[in-house]
């Protein structure tokens, strides 16, 4: 799998490839719709497929200061594309140059002369181009001119609505984590570097490792059982473990921090400059104060043993 910007001309291998277009954030299952048939064109065709997404997100480029929503990074989008089969992934540096190319050298600049694309696939709903002056409809016009073959994937639905991050956002933040995995068909998950914390954790008899939530869409702030992966660096790189994590602010302590903060069971390893993925599975209270240190610290003990009971294999299966 590999990672493409145009700062660099698209290796020669790549060129005449299918290109499935769209920002993709989530990879939820109208998304996997549209990668799902571009790979089965570049299977049909004998073609290459390449997977095309933005970052930073477009609308953080126009809305600078609104609210973390982010429901993948880019790494993990990365991975998701090549499970999917994709050879590629191509990443738009969203700036103003971007925002401002019209529609036409989008198709006729981009993706025909500098990627090189034979076909596009995208979601019915995509625009592109200047003031969202390309539609599907453009991009098949368009595309036609320069020998690309533009097609669109339709909604997918669940529960009679269509399948959108939108939704999934919506979901995370009302603290229904079973909802969000449905339409994602995996759980959401936060990915970050394990940093020094206060410690508090391990004074408690539960030491965390503690990620920054960064660009993430902030899920109802809470306990969850989660599942924790490893990377692939150090001891036990690659491996998966059962825990239980605080997300939000821990109002019993100062100062406020938003900070989520993962209890692996039946692990014991230093953590600190790794990076781990947290899925969450199912939330299990709000966040709370207590009266005292012994207080939280019975809580925390029911809070773990219901998060095993949650993850156990009979739950799971």
């Amino acid at each position: 799998m590999q990672r493409l910007t145009l700062e660099q001309p698209v290796p020669e291998a790549l060129r005449g490839a299918i290109l499935a277009l769209g920002n993709f954030d989530g990879f939820h299952l109208g998304h996997q719709a549209v990668v799902g048939r571009a790979v089965a064109r570049g299977a049909h065709e004998r073609k290459p497929v390449i997977v095309a997404t933005f970052d930073p997100h477009p609308v953080r480029h126009f809305k600078p200061d609104a609210a973390p929503f982010r429901l993948t990074s880019l790494n993990q989008r990365e991975r998701m594309f090549g499970q999917a089969g994709a050879d590629a992934m191509l990443v738009f540096g969203f700036d103003a140059a971007l925002a401002a190319t019209s529609a036409g050298d989008f198709v006729g600049e981009l993706l025909a002369r500098r990627i090189g694309a034979s076909g596009v696939v995208t979601g019915e709903d995509f625009t592109f181009g200047a003031k969202r002056g390309g539609n599907a409809a453009v991009l098949r016009e368009l595309g036609a001119a320069h020998g690309i073959s533009a097609e669109t994937v339709g909604a997918v639905h669940m529960d009679e609505e269509p399948v959108s991050s939108s939704r999934i956002r919506e979901a995370l933040k009302a603290g229904d984590p079973g909802a969000a995995t449905r339409l994602l068909t995996r759980p959401f998950a936060i990915e970050g570097e394990v940093i020094h914390g206060d410690k508090r954790g391990r004074e408690l008899g539960w030491p965390t490792a503690n990620v920054e939530l960064g660009p993430y869409q902030r899920p109802a702030f809470g306990v969850y059982a989660v599942r924790v992966r490893l990377d692939a660096n150090g001891e036990n790189g690659g491996s998966e473990h059962d825990g239980v994590a605080n997300v939000g602010v821990r109002p019993m302590f100062d100062p406020p921090r938003e900070l989520l903060e993962a209890v692996l069971f039946d692990f014991d390893g230093d953590l600190y400059g790794r990076t781990i993925e947290v899925a969450l599975h199912s939330f299990l209270r709000p966040e709370m104060k207590f009266e005292g240190v012994e207080g939280l610290k019975a809580q925390m003990a029911a809070d773990a043993d219901e998060a095993r009971r949650l993850l156990s294999p009979s739950l799971r299966a």
